[in-house]
């Protein structure tokens, strides 16, 4: 139990910073990805589909796509479909892409279908943020779950209800992708920092001239070459230049749902004691039925009985030292003998104390 802290406190070794590529410090401003999202219908369901009297969309969806197709459906028909399910589906359009080009899209159920294993996508426009369309999915779906059911017995693995279409998405319009305007390319940092911009900077310029400025603690503006093919070339080279990173900020991050606590290297601990018990509550139910007398008119009745009990767990004071690196600050934490539960109390116990150097984020 004492050594349990260590399964949730997820941490790294205390490494001084190195140098690293530009490019996992910086991403360049206007290449991005987009988001795409469409509409459908997965057809060839083995009886497993939705269930139409409880999801009318799935009847006005087939009934649109029929009389598309040009087949009328008489209005006062009764359509009930165990094979048909209907899904979202979505992309990711990635910078640069052109007409033409494949993307793989992930197929999940809106309806009430046991699982897509087994069905095909029809033909559904994906659209971006604007509503224009910008690629058009169709194909089989690859569901990873299996499942099966017998006699009221049903095993289940993985997730039926969702799937995949690789390459089963075409490009149909391009989203225009401009480095930069006129002469200048902006760098943005994957975390704002000035330390880190300043020497960005400092980096750039002692390498191909002093063509960088900060304009803030995330944005780097860089004068690029007007040729396309020189400017690709330019920013080829910036991505190779080593920057050391500055410092990070000591953070220590609480996930109070699943216990989890994670810190990083920077975070250091002042000299402090620690005292921390544990409050055991027993509950202990004896329900009874009592009889009446042979001879009386009366009924059984059932009688709850339950005994509470409550034990206090010893705390004895603990000393933690003074420790300026992480794998000092977890063999300080471990002294304490908390389980992970405890470990959340504590460490905001030690922030307001002022013994602990970080801030503490709560997720």
């Amino acid at each position: 139990m004492r050594r349990l802290i260590l399964a949730t406190l997820l941490c790294c070794l205390s490494l001084p910073s190195v140098a690293e590529p530009l490019k996992q410090l910086v991403s360049f401003a206007g290449v991005r990805n987009n988001q795409l999202v469409g509409y459908g219908l997965v057809v060839g369901l083995d009886g497993t589909g939705d269930q139409t009297t409880q999801t009318p969309f799935t009847v006005q969806s087939i009934r649109n796509m029929l009389t598309n197709l040009g087949v009328q459906i008489p209005l006062g028909g009764n359509i009930q479909l165990k094979n048909v399910a209907t899904v979202m589906v979505t992309a990711t359009l990635p910078p640069f892409a052109r007409p033409g080009q494949p993307l793989d899209v992930v197929v999940s159920s809106i309806g009430n279908a046991r699982s897509l294993r087994g069905g095909a996508l029809l033909m559904a426009p994906l659209k971006g943020a604007d509503g224009q369309i910008y690629a058009m999915a169709q194909g089989n779906l690859v569901v990873a779950g299996a499942g099966a059911a017998a006699a009221g017995t049903s095993v289940q693995v993985n997730q039926l209800a969702t799937g995949l279409i690789p390459a089963g998405a075409t490009v149909e319009k391009a989203v225009p992708t401009v480095l930069g305007s006129g002469e200048f390319v902006q760098l943005e940092l994957l975390q704002t920092d000035f330390s880190t911009a300043s020497r960005v900077v400092n980096a750039i310029n002692s390498q191909v001239g002093a063509v960088a400025s900060a304009l803030d603690g995330r944005v780097i503006q860089v004068r690029a070459p007007q040729d396309p093919n020189q400017r690709v070339a330019f920013l080829a080279r910036l991505e190779t230049i080593d920057v050391t990173p500055a410092q990070m900020n000591p953070k220590v991050i609480i996930n109070a749902r699943t216990g989890s606590v994670v810190m990083n290297q920077a975070v250091t601990v002042q000299e402090c004691s620690i005292a921390h018990g544990n409050l055991t509550v027993t509950i202990i139910a004896d329900n009874q039925v009592v009889q009446p007398n042979a001879l009386a008119a009366g009924q059984a009745k059932r009688v709850q009985n339950a005994e509470v009990g409550i034990e206090t767990g010893k705390g004895p004071m603990v000393k933690v030292p003074k420790a300026t690196s992480l794998s000092q600050v977890v063999r300080a934490l471990n002294s304490v003998g908390a389980t992970p539960q405890d470990l959340l109390a504590i460490l905001q116990a030690m922030k307001a104390a002022g013994a602990l150097n970080a801030v503490i984020e709560i997720i």
